[in-house]
């Protein structure tokens, strides 16, 4: 099969070209850092020549600086989208696999002791300005317990990154409607691994910790470092797309995947266990927030593991230790 990949030679996208290649695939890289834009429909109409299936990794990614960035992110992620599914249709490529995310779900799955599952409302600056930063059930206020969030549950994005990021979605779901082809969107958790960018207003928590720990400083954990989320090694979310470009998957309808190692972590433990690999220093909890974060996501795979066979290979510790003594890129 021969792939086209967006964002070929970025901190994902590398990994899943390395992979295809192992597989006896042949990788096309299409990257903005080697002049190659997905909103340049000349260049993409080239690009898609002979291509059998194109994975779609390039977008900006993050949480951003504030709302200011709104302009930028749809202009990269959804118009870019949409000019690269035009030039597929154009071109009869048959076949995306797009780098979803687990933020289009806003919160994750919550329970009531008395009102079972529930849906809380993102949370009130008071709240966290008084650090009462768990979610309460919003029928009688009490404790809710977090759990793993599956594909059919209901999408509520919380913030500019997450909305293009849904919208991407949208749009996939709708070439494949019209064209009869197959569309994969891969919802990733929280990715981490060798080659993550450094000291980016987008790069994961993940690199920012590992950041802190090169400079010699503490890496600062928000919030009470209570918050629950699944660290994915990149390379077991490049097998993820490996394995959906070569899956027997229907056409006419976007396929969702969730892409997290299905061992949930809070952010302290991810903090600690980082630091212990890398020698120290000790994370440092702040009690600062980004309004616009959720407070618990974590992932149930079991459709991505059943429908293609795909099982995470490294382990959290096994991960983290890696990690520490991994380079990171500046992007």
């Amino acid at each position: 099969m021969r792939v086209l990949v967006t964002g070929g030679a970025g901190f994902i996208g590398s990994q899943i070209v390395a992979a295809l290649t192992a597989r006896g695939h042949e990788a096309v890289v299409y990257d903005l850092r080697e002049g190659s834009d997905v909103r340049d429909p000349v260049k993409l109409a080239r690009a898609l020549t002979g291509i059998d299936a194109v994975c779609h990794q390039a977008a900006m990614v993050g949480l951003g600086k504030g709302f200011a960035d709104a302009v930028e992110y749809v202009s990269r992620n959804d118009l870019g989208t949409a000019v690269l599914l035009t030039a597929m249709a154009e071109a009869g490529v048959r076949r995306l696999v797009l780098a979803g995310s687990m933020v289009v779900y806003g919160e994750g799955r919550y329970a009531c002791e008395r009102h079972g599952v529930v849906r809380p409302g993102p949370r009130a600056v008071a709240d966290l300005d008084a650090g009462r930063f768990e979610p309460r059930c919003p029928v009688c206020g009490a404790d809710l317990r977090p759990g793993l969030v599956a594909e059919d549950a209901p999408v509520d994005p919380r913030n500019v990154y997450a909305t293009t990021k849904l919208a991407q979605e949208h749009l996939a779901a709708a070439w494949a409607r019209s064209t009869g082809c197959t569309a994969v969107s891969l919802r990733y958790h929280n990715v981490y691994g060798p080659g993550m960018p450094r000291d980016t207003p987008y790069a994961g928590v993940a690199s920012f910790f590992r950041s802190s720990l090169a400079r010699g400083e503490s890496p600062t954990v928000f919030e009470d470092g209570g918050q629950r989320r699944d660290f994915v090694h990149v390379r077991d979310v490049a097998a993820a797309n490996v394995l959906a470009l070569e899956g027997d998957l229907a056409g006419g309808a976007l396929h969702a995947f969730n892409t997290g190692s299905g061992d949930p972590h809070t952010v302290g433990e991810m903090a600690r266990a980082l630091a212990a690999a890398y020698g120290g220093p000790e994370p440092v909890v702040t009690g600062e927030y980004r309004l616009g974060d959720v407070r618990h996501i974590t992932a149930d795979s079991a459709r991505l593991r059943a429908e293609l066979g795909w099982k995470p290979e490294v382990p959290f510790a096994e991960g983290m230790v890696e990690f520490a003594g991994a380079n990171l890129r500046q992007d």
